[in-house]
């Protein structure tokens, strides 16, 4: 059964931020004590309590902050590196149990996608997160602009949210083709061929 998230890290999340998973177990970091871990969709949460754990203080990375992670997976217990964006030493999390660093794993992995690009998140199969901000664009891909919860053909509003579904407008692009004739043979070839394709003479 898994551990309860505490009190003092539920004050600490954001309005539209959900724990994923909460680890309770001492990791070794070389500047600070970490008794926990929290993986929530917007970001990897150290918590370390000091002063004889009478006080709490957090340390959290964003996933726009985190280029990758790898999982090295022993026997028993695996450990996991991030490797950061802004350089400087990844972030390793040592000998946490096989299913829980796998758990962990996956769900940076998936929150990683989620915060590139959309057309990358699509492409794997994971609804992108909405930019604070940012305007809402047409779900083309069939996923709410909202709170990214896949849509279905023809959906008007989001079964999640309640959100109503943008409708996409077809965009036609017109684009002038302009054609270069051989003078040996009178193969027609492309304006930015700068030899014909089928003699080979120079254009």
């Amino acid at each position: 059964m898994p551990e309860p998230t505490p009190d003092d890290l539920k004050q600490i999340l954001g309005p539209n931020e959900e724990v994923q998973l909460y680890l309770k177990q001492k990791i070794y970091h070389p500047k600070i004590s970490i008794d926990s871990v929290v993986i929530t969709n917007e970001r990897v949460i150290l918590r370390h309590p000091h002063a004889l754990g009478l006080k709490k203080d957090y340390t959290d990375y964003n996933y726009q902050d985190i280029s990758n992670v790898v999982m090295a997976k022993g026997v028993l217990r695996s450990n996991l590196k991030f490797t950061l964006r802004l350089g400087g030493e990844p972030l390793a999390l040592d000998s946490i149990p096989n299913d829980e660093a796998q758990k962990a794993y996956g769900l940076v992995r998936e929150n990683l996608v989620r915060f590139q690009t959309p057309f990358t998140a699509r492409a794997a199969g994971v609804p992108p997160v909405s930019q604070a901000g940012t305007p809402p664009a047409a779900s083309a891909a069939g996923y709410c602009n909202k709170c990214g919860a896949p849509l279905a053909e023809g959906q008007k509003f989001c079964g999640k949210c309640g959100a109503e579904v943008a409708q996409a407008n077809p965009t036609v692009i017109e684009r002038e083709v302009v054609k270069v004739k051989c003078r040996y043979c009178g193969f027609l070839n492309d304006a930015t061929d700068s030899a014909c394709k089928s003699c080979g003479a120079k254009l």
